[in-house]
């Protein structure tokens, strides 16, 4: 006979609880499930019906409930119990697989069915499902299908699938556009993707072949459709050559009476370049072709030494390239401008009549023809293909006399002088007018005048008078608005020549004077300067008119004032360092 127990063994035992048969595997768990599956699709032990369209599913509750959400609230509910649960609008198709998910069956997933399946699983609570759907689609976007899985998202409301979509047609458009699904779109849809700033194309040509493709798809609806589209293409972008043999000699444009002022609109830029252009010369965010700020010369932190270096910065990558330096390093407080993409330099020290052109193009300083009057505190400004260059200082007195550069003659010719000399004033293009602001009359006074020059005319007038009298100011035009900065304004000042009418657009972090400013990227720079100690500064803002903001960007090379500062065009394939992995950061 077996022993009983000692008394210490069986006090033993009942001091401690009973042990757990230990887990093997999860296989038990998994051959429930397929058991189920079985008898679900024999139509054994179930004990619920769902109905889609007008095919039944015979179920388990329990199964049901352990998967989904909406199934376990509406079994536990504790009222009657319906036989049949109806899913109306839910195909037949997209059920059975949600059902295979939950019966463990596993679902082998195709591109058509994966967005309504993710769209039934989020319904009914069916997480994981709703997860691996999404993932599923994310992870199949190509170019090929990137628009179509746009449609999906949007009608099944899948965000991130969207934005993904989104992302994919602005990086691979020029694929995108020649699949079918981009001739589908409606009018708004094509013309807000051609309007996309941040388009990845390397040339607008991509872009201006899209919106013919378009509209080439359905010539009698769409061709009236056309001025639409047009209006987003950057057409002064595109290369002369293909403007005229491709737009201008398209039948359908020629066809196109609204079509017409866009084509004017890029003709000009050819012949004059960025002078006065709309947004539509600005290059795109990824482009090869590229708006760059110049920095010549200037004065040092003290602003007694000269500096002969010169730089362009390019504001997408946040990167400077060394450029020439400034032909003789003596010159200071000189006047500079952009005309037709190239950077024009004019004295530099008193009497000093020499002109200098850096073309961008060799990346070279060569030597133009000389100014009729020698100048030093003057300003230039290009307008209708023409420069001019006005007042400053001889070492005596303030000039009044304003003289005109024609670059194809490569002479100088005398215009009407200023009606109040002036030095250190503003000068812009504005409106096909020049506008000359503020600046000293002599050594101790400063003038609040603004003096209007119509070249039509060969004519100057005084307008409204600025609400500042101020020296060492600079002025910019965007979208025919006038923003005058410096003078030791701790403000920027905006002026709308068509109303004549002041007013303050942003306050600065503190004041400024001799500093350099330029339009670049839809937005207005303020490049270096001096404080009110004095004190040369190496600090950088940028300001956009649309929003108010005003933003710290990359610092100057070097603390710098009195430097000339404007904006031009370069390819940065050719000749360039920017690194294009760096140009995608803001």
């Amino acid at each position: 006979m077996p022993e009983s127990p000692t008394n210490e063994e069986a006090e033993s035992r009942s001091d401690h609880p009973a042990r757990a048969v230990p887990h093997v595997s999860s296989d038990h768990a998994q051959h429930a499930l397929r058991t189920l599956n079985v008898s679900r699709l024999r139509g054994t032990l179930t004990d619920v019906v769902l109905r889609a369209g007008n095919c039944d599913f015979p179920c388990h509750r329990a199964a049901l409930s352990a998967g989904s959400t909406y199934f376990r609230a509406l079994f536990a509910g504790g009222g009657p119990q319906e036989d049949m649960v109806p899913l109306p609008q839910v195909s037949p198709g997209v059920l059975g697989l949600l059902l295979d998910h939950l019966y463990g069956a596993g679902v082998s997933l195709l591109e058509e069915d994966a967005a309504a399946l993710r769209a039934l699983s989020d319904l009914l609570g069916v997480i994981p499902l709703r997860e691996a759907c999404a993932n599923f689609l994310e992870g199949r976007l190509g170019p090929q299908n990137c628009l179509a899985f746009l449609r999906l998202a949007q009608t099944f409301s899948m965000p991130s699938l969207a934005e993904g979509s989104r992302r994919l047609v602005r990086q691979a458009f020029p694929e995108v556009s020649l699949q079918p699904e981009f001739l589908e779109l409606e009018l708004a849809q094509v013309a807000e993707l051609l309007a996309d700033e941040s388009l990845v194309v390397a040339r607008e040509e991509a872009v201006f072949e899209a919106a013919m493709r378009w509209v080439r798809h359905d010539p009698p609806a769409r061709l009236r459709q056309l001025p639409c589209l047009l209006e987003q293409v950057r057409l002064p972008l595109l290369a002369p050559a293909y403007f005229l043999e491709k737009v201008e000699a398209d039948e359908m444009v020629r066809a196109s009476r609204e079509c017409y002022p866009l084509l004017l609109e890029a003709r000009q830029c050819f012949i004059l370049g960025r002078e006065g252009s709309s947004w539509r010369a600005t290059p795109r965010r990824f482009m090869d072709l590229a708006e760059v700020i110049v920095v010549v010369g200037g004065c040092d932190r003290t602003g007694l030494l000269t500096l002969p270096f010169a730089g362009a910065y390019h504001p997408w990558s946040r990167q400077w390239k060394t450029l020439p330096s400034v032909p003789g390093c003596t010159k200071s407080e000189f006047a500079t401008c952009a005309m037709k993409n190239d950077v024009y330099l004019s004295g530099g020290h008193i009497h000093s009549r020499d002109l200098w052109v850096f073309r961008s193009q060799l990346q070279t300083w060569v030597r133009a023809a000389s100014l009729n009057e020698g100048r030093w505190r003057h300003k230039m400004a290009a307008l209708q293909g023409r420069l001019y260059a006005m007042g400053g200082f001889d070492g005596v007195r303030r000039l009044k006399s304003v003289e005109c550069y024609d670059p194809f003659s490569n002479t100088w010719a005398p215009v009407a002088p200023l009606l109040e000399a002036v030095s250190s004033a503003a000068m812009v293009p504005c409106c096909n007018k020049l506008y000359v602001i503020g600046g000293a009359v002599d050594n101790t006074a400063n003038t609040d005048k603004v003096q209007c020059f119509d070249p039509r005319e060969d004519r100057w007038s005084l307008l409204s008078p600025a609400p500042f009298t101020q020296r060492c100011i600079e002025a910019v035009a965007l979208d025919d608005t006038i923003y005058v900065v410096g003078g030791l304004l701790s403000k920027i000042f905006s002026y709308d020549p068509r109303r004549d009418l002041w007013a303050e657009a942003a306050s600065l972090p503190g004041p400024l004077e001799s500093c350099g400013v330029t339009v670049c990227g839809r937005r207005i720079y303020v490049l270096g300067g001096r404080d009110s100690r004095g004190q040369g500064t190496d600090k950088t803002f940028a300001f956009d008119p649309l929003s108010g903001r005003l933003e710290n960007q990359q610092p100057l090379q070097r603390c710098t004032s009195a430097h000339g500062c404007v904006t031009i065009l370069q390819h940065l394939g050719q000749g360039q360092t920017y690194p294009k992995g760096q140009r995608r950061s803001s």
